[in-house]
């Protein structure tokens, strides 16, 4: 039923048309003083009305009826104030061809007989196919016909249709019928555009302001449904009204002539074979257009055929005045003075209405919601997506299952319209294939990593390919990569196709996997010149993470593998404290791998620094059964200091110090002065916790006797620490004098979580009697907390602490629900438990301030009426 509603509006509206064209032919044959072209005029207006009253009932008419009437349009232009004798022999050749292909379809339209055998017969193929060759024939010849004029005067033809539709109206000048449009007539509308709205009124006014403009972006992100709303917007129809026009740039074969071809063809200027915008520079000077070239990058490739001379062409077309040139394209060659704008990916909430306008079996749920988020919200995508769901009527759990089973593999229509045939065309571009055969494994390493390529490393990531750079910014320039936060990236959609299917089958990301792992294998440590090399974790930490998570997975036996995991895990415990997804593959090990007492070791050790004291302890004591069972005694050792470190921050103070001296004993039979001097510093530690201020001040001076040069990481942490006990002991100037020392060397090196730590303890010691001093403590640690959150969440619970002290309630709550929110998300449960205890003591001393106001406020008011 709609088909059929579309076929007769469209009918109607070329009724209309034939109406208006019969209507300007009679006048123009009253009018016309050049006695051929009167000749032309009464048989085409014939001709027009016969087609007009037969595809009214036959609607195989309807082309023909249409060709046929694009006499008008060439006759009523380039006629006014010429006589016979003005035209050149070969112009009237033309007019007396044009004549009698007109004279000859209708004679062959009226041999069909009357109308009622007409309505019979007409139906067959060879009829059909007969109506279609009237119609090239009427084409060429009315090209042949326009071609002279243009040759032979020099000129494009100029138009005079105002002049007979002045006529028409009798006084004005402004008829009351459309004009019969020129050219070709543009796609329909999409029927919807979520999230876009924004976007087409900014292209919309840079339209009004004939601004030419270009839409960036890769496959699928939306770039033509964003033209052709535009293009049927009703600000741009009223600017434009029927010259707007829209050219499907990859529908042809690209050469300069193909495209000069299309483009006269298109918006209806008639010349044939131009050779270049000089032969339509008249027509299209003579109007506001709006003329979108869809596909662009087709055309603008400047590795295709004829690219430098298309985009000249293309670039002269953008200079018109009275032009708007709107570019689609995938690439941005584009001239210099279009706008540029990047077409984004959809919105949430846009997303999620494209999805459910196409799929009606399963109502809206979190798990299509995150499946639309891993699309990243790309448009093409999300509708494959619901299509496919739609089509196979699959449930909200059928459609999970298979977005889990293949992923984006699921986007393909039963029409084959799929997201693989957007990105190979991509990949088929002149500009993509002149890069070379690495290209496309270099786009594989970009898609396998989640954060995509590190921009500043690319030279020590693909060291054996000249030109490296290059290609990454032609990527960016095809759309098939961006540039985010220091690196190029790409959509999900993208990443999930373009990356490789076997890792270990891709000799660019083998050899980017060994560069990897040999930059994790150089030593983090702190007292070494090249400790700060080791920070380029920072931003890679996602990278690596997911290399190894997916090779662990490939090759779970792999020691070089695993030893990289305990690698990561310190690179992350020195520079950036979180959370690790190997932790689950780690505890799997076999307790015979040799690689798991160091991986258990370091993924405890970034729990310790997590303030997560309880998991620490949870490995820690899996790792002194390895030790155990192996019968090594410096593992032993080593695990019973870390576990006596453990149960101090867990308040088990003699466990602690049990383990402690453990560790001491093996150390001195088997370890050095380093090993001993370690197991010294926990020792002091606890001692000092446990109020064993003397014995705990022997056991740190003894460790800071048995340091040596060049261990300045230490010795800053045992003045630190023998700082804070003679701080307890109340020996104050042994105190500041031992936070100084501490506090010079820290500042030497750098050592922001060092320095942190300082200022902490020195604040707790002057907040007794000096709170300025305190309070400058406090925001001196704060800025060095740098990405350490758990420092962070430290330096908040000691201002929150500070101020329910002084009475800032409302500032204390703040500080205090900041620690909260970190301590939770770094599963810190000690110090989660300090702050919810000390949010408590805040909201009491909020609620007994409360009370004590009320009840002041009641006295108040019973001495002021005391009668009552």
């Amino acid at each position: 039923m709609a088909t059929n509603s579309r076929q007769k509006k469209w009918q109607e509206k070329a009724l209309s048309s034939l109406n208006v064209a019969i209507e300007v032919l009679n006048l123009a044959k009253e009018i016309s003083s050049i006695t051929p072209a009167k000749a032309v005029f009464g048989v085409a207006s014939i001709l027009l009305a016969m087609i007009r009253d037969l595809m009214a009932s036959e609607q195989d008419y309807v082309e023909l009826g249409l060709s046929c009437a694009h006499v008008c349009q060439v006759l009523e232009r380039g006629l006014n104030e010429r006589q016979t004798d003005d035209l050149n022999k070969s112009v009237l050749t033309a007019i007396e061809k044009l004549t009698t292909t007109v004279e000859a379809i209708q004679n062959k339209i009226v041999k069909q007989g009357e109308r009622n055998a007409v309505s019979r017969f007409f139906h067959s193929r060879a009829d059909q196919a007969s109506i279609a060759g009237w119609g090239r024939d009427f084409d060429r010849i009315l090209h042949i016909f326009n071609a002279e004029f243009s040759i032979n005067n020099h000129v494009v033809l100029v138009d005079i249709r105002h002049d007979v539709r002045a006529a028409l109206a009798g006084t004005d000048g402004r008829s009351t019928q459309a004009s019969t449009p020129l050219g070709e007539l543009p796609p329909p509308q999409p029927r919807a555009c979520f999230g876009r709205d924004g976007l087409i009124e900014q292209i919309v006014d840079l339209a009004d302001a004939l601004t030419p403009i270009a839409l960036i972006g890769p496959g699928g992100i939306g770039k033509t449904s964003v033209a052709l709303a535009v293009l049927h917007h009703d600000r741009a129809k009223e600017r434009f009204g029927e010259n707007r026009r829209f050219i499907r740039c990859d529908k042809f074969p690209v050469s300069r002539s193909n495209f000069l071809r299309r483009l006269s063809k298109v918006v209806g200027a008639g010349v044939e074979n131009p050779e270049d915008l000089d032969a339509l520079r008249s027509f299209l000077s003579s109007k506001a257009m709006l003329i979108i070239l869809d596909n662009a990058e087709s055309i603008l490739d400047p590795q295709g055929t004829d690219g430098k001379e298309i985009y000249h062409v293309v670039e002269e077309l953008s200079q018109f005045t009275n032009i708007c040139l709107v570019i689609t394209s995938r690439i941005t060659t584009v001239p210099p003075d279009c706008e540029t704008l990047e077409v984004p990916r959809l919105s949430m909430e846009a997303a999620h209405n494209t999805f459910y306008r196409i799929y009606k079996y399963g109502g809206q749920s979190d798990g299509i919601n995150d499946i639309l988020s891993r699309l990243d919200y790309h448009p093409l995508s999300v509708t494959l997506l619901a299509t496919v769901a739609q089509q196979n009527k699959w449930d909200n759990s059928r459609l999970a299952e298979e977005w889990e089973r293949r992923q984006t593999g699921v986007l393909q229509t039963v029409h084959n319209n799929s997201l693989a045939a957007t990105i190979e065309l991509s990949l088929a571009s002149p500009m993509f294939r002149e890069l070379g055969p690495e290209a496309r494994g270099l786009l594989g390493v970009v898609a396998f990593f989640p954060q995509g390529v590190d921009e500043k490393n690319l030279g020590w990531l693909f060291p054996a390919i000249p030109g490296i750079n290059t290609i990454f910014d032609k990527f960016c320039i095809l759309s098939l990569a961006y540039r985010s936060g220091g690196f190029v990236t790409m959509l999900a959609p993208l990443r999930d196709y373009l990356r490789p299917t076997n890792p270990t089958q891709s000799p660019l990301l083998c050899s980017t996997k060994d560069l990897y792992l040999t930059r994790l294998a150089v030593v983090v440590d702190i007292d070494l010149p090249t400790f700060g090399e080791t920070r380029w974790i920072l931003s890679e930490d996602a990278n690596v993470e997911h290399l190894l998570d997916v090779f662990t997975f490939i090759d779970a036996n792999s020691e070089v593998i695993w030893d990289a995991c305990a690698n990561f895990m310190e690179h992350l415990y020195w520079h950036k404290l979180r959370q690790t997804i190997l932790r689950s593959k780690v505890e799997r090990l076999p307790d015979d791998h040799p690689s798991k007492p160091n991986c258990l070791f370091w993924l405890s050790r970034l729990f310790h620094a997590m303030g997560n004291y309880t998991e620490q302890k949870s490995l820690l004591l899996c790792l002194l059964a390895l030790g155990r069972k192996e019968g090594n005694d410096l593992e032993v050792a080593r695990t019973l200091r870390e576990l006596s470190d453990a149960n101090r921050m867990l308040g088990l103070y003699e466990e602690g110090i049990r383990e402690a001296k453990e560790a001491l004993e093996i150390m001195e039979r088997v370890g050095g002065d380093y090993s001993r001097a370690m197991c010294l510093v926990s020792l002091a530690k606890l001692l000092g916790n446990n109020n064993q201020l003397d014995a705990a001040e022997d056991a740190i001076s003894g460790a800071i006797h048995l340091w040596e040069e060049g261990q300045e990481f230490d010795i800053c942490q045992s003045h630190r620490i023998l700082g804070a006990i003679y701080h307890r002991k109340g020996e104050r100037e042994k105190a500041v004098q031992n936070f100084e020392v501490a506090l010079g060397i820290a500042s030497r090196f750098k050592w922001h979580r060092e320095i942190f730590w300082i200022h902490h303890d020195m604040a707790l010691f002057y907040y007794e009697d000096e709170l300025d001093d305190t309070q400058a403590h406090i925001t001196q640690a704060k800025l060095h907390t740098v990405d350490d959150k758990y420092c962070l969440g430290n330096a908040m619970g000691l201002q929150a602490w500070i101020w329910l002290h002084q009475g800032s309630l409302e500032d204390a709550m703040s500080e205090a629900l900041g620690a909260k929110e970190i301590c939770e998300k770094l599963g810190a449960a000690v110090g989660l438990g300090g702050v919810r205890d000390l949010i408590q003591a805040i909201e009491e001393e909020m609620e007994r301030r409360a009370t004590a106001v009320a009840s002041e406020s009641i006295d108040h008011s019973a001495s002021e009426h005391p009668d009552e």
